[in-house]
């Protein structure tokens, strides 16, 4: 390896190779004791690098010039690759995708929680690597983030109003999107339909740092069963904008089951303290899944504007299936279903066994869990609204019985201290851990050692192309014994 000497302007470093890739899709490297980030490198690459930024221990790099490909990188599929701030992995081939991940997650138990991972069972991959979302939320905006052929126009002759995602760092700036191969149709062509109305009608769109504009985000669901949502966010709109864009929406595509709308003058975009207004169709749309010994042989799931549902269906299908198999039901178990959600896995999961309590903070979500058991005619299913550590109390366990089986199915951030001293005092006889991020499963497994220990590990990939993996863990409590 050669390079410029570290007082020269910039700094370049020739023939460095890529040995790994870390968080954001960016590889890595060390010259010397430096570690470098490269954007848009892959494991195997051997490149010449410009550092952009650079601190004690480490630096942030761009590629000036590819010495030699890995045997990894792929062409990505997508023309907004490298400026949109989804799918960084798809300069990656997707069977190395998945032997990263798993190694990510191997890395994290054995690092932060020193798990014998050696019985660590293979990453299942997703079937469809593209299109495999049932939901997406894009943003109006009347600062586009220019492209080179933006620039090339002259300043009073762009467009400035774009539709689509946010530009990673720039939280005023949006990227118009022509195709996104994250949703199947009618997803873009609903999208490029509504930008062509707001257009040629004038419709302002949102302005971030102002607050003002009638247009400012546009939610589509669909499912597979078929059924598609539309909801249009507004800002500032007059009746007579709502109404033509949505009759729009009703005409030019009547596959729209649950067609929606909202006005939203906060200053932030979450829609869950919003009032749902439904311009055509139903307010809903259903979700279902195969489940033996339930009614039909399916779970159906309601799903409204604000309901959580896992975005990639086929493969919340297999993570619960996988849940299911590592509790190894028989029949007789009262089960503990905690971060229940909208009771997805609890009534999933309700033929198989003799009782389910599930618990979730977010009140709405608990609504959905509760219609979603009477509408699968599920009775032995039980929902509680409240912060987990307040409702998991030693009288709750008294009150409803001690759980054979406990699955927690936490958000990124892990559970509670509180939470975790609380399953350790329980003691229920298994505990299925799942979790979208592998470093706190880790820190709260390395917790849950005091009693129990861990006997099966199997990540899913549910986002193909990024750097995310949902990972089960099965714990087994220890012989009494022994502790």
């Amino acid at each position: 390896m050669s390079r410029n000497k570290r007082n020269a302007e910039p700094l370049r470093i020739a023939g460095l190779s890529i040995i790994d890739i870390a968080e954001e899709g960016k590889g890595v490297g060390k010259d010397d004791e430096l570690v470098i980030f490269v954007d848009k490198a892959v494991p195997g690459d051997v490149v010449d690098v410009r550092v952009v930024k650079k601190k004690k221990n480490f630096a942030e790099a761009v590629i000036e010039n590819l010495q030699s490909k890995s045997e990894f990188r792929v062409d990505p599929f997508c023309s907004h690759f490298g400026t949109c701030g989804g799918c960084k992995w798809q300069h990656m081939d997707y069977g190395a995708q998945l032997r990263f991940k798993q190694k990510n997650v191997e890395a994290a138990l054995q690092r932060l929680a020193k798990v014998d991972t050696s019985k660590m069972e293979p990453i299942l991959g997703s079937a469809a690597n593209k299109y495999y979302r049932n939901k997406l939320e894009y943003t109006f905006s009347n600062k586009k983030w220019l492209d080179a052929h933006d620039m090339d126009i002259e300043e009073e002759g762009r467009e400035m109003n774009a539709l689509g995602f946010h530009v990673p760092l720039r939280f005023d700036k949006i990227l118009n999107i022509e195709h996104c191969y994250l949703q199947a149709e009618p997803s873009n062509g609903l999208r490029l339909s509504v930008r062509d109305y707001a257009l040629k009608h004038n419709l302002s769109f949102y302005d971030l740092r102002n607050h003002e504009g009638a247009l400012r985000n546009l939610i589509i669901r669909t499912s597979s069963t078929g059924e598609t949502m539309v909801v249009v966010v507004f800002a500032y709109p007059e009746q007579y904008q709502i109404d033509g864009l949505m009759e729009h929406l009703k005409i030019s595509f009547p596959e729209i089951t649950a067609l929606l709308y909202i006005v939203n003058q906060k200053k932030n975009d979450t829609i869950f303290d919003q009032e749902v207004i439904t311009f055509s169709g139903r307010d809903h749309i259903f979700e279902q899944m195969p489940v033996d010994g339930a009614k039909d042989g399916v779970v159906k799931f309601k799903i409204g504007a604000k309901s959580f549902y896992q975005t990639n269906s086929h493969q919340a299908y297999e993570l619960y299936k996988i849940t299911k198999e590592f509790a190894g039901f028989k029949g007789d178990e009262l089960v503990y279903d905690l971060y229940t959600g909208a009771g997805t896995i609890a009534n999933f999961i309700a033929s198989s066994v003799k009782k389910v309590i599930g618990i979730e903070y977010v009140p709405t979500a608990i609504e959905d869990a509760k219609f979603n058991a009477k509408f699968n005619e599920i009775d032995n299913t039980i929902f509680y609204a409240g912060d987990m550590k307040d409702i998991l109390t030693g009288h709750f366990i008294a009150e409803h019985g001690k759980p054979d089986v406990v699955i927690t199915d936490p958000p990124r951030a892990g559970m509670h201290t509180d939470v975790v001293e609380r399953l350790l005092e329980m003691e229920a006889a298994k505990i299925v851990y799942v979790s979208c991020n592998a470093a706190t499963q880790a820190r709260d497994l390395a917790l849950l050692k005091e009693k129990y220990e861990v006997v099966r590990i199997k990540p899913v990939d549910m986002f193909p192309h990024t750097q995310h993996v949902e990972n089960v863990v099965l714990l087994q409590l220890r012989d009494q014994n022994s502790y």
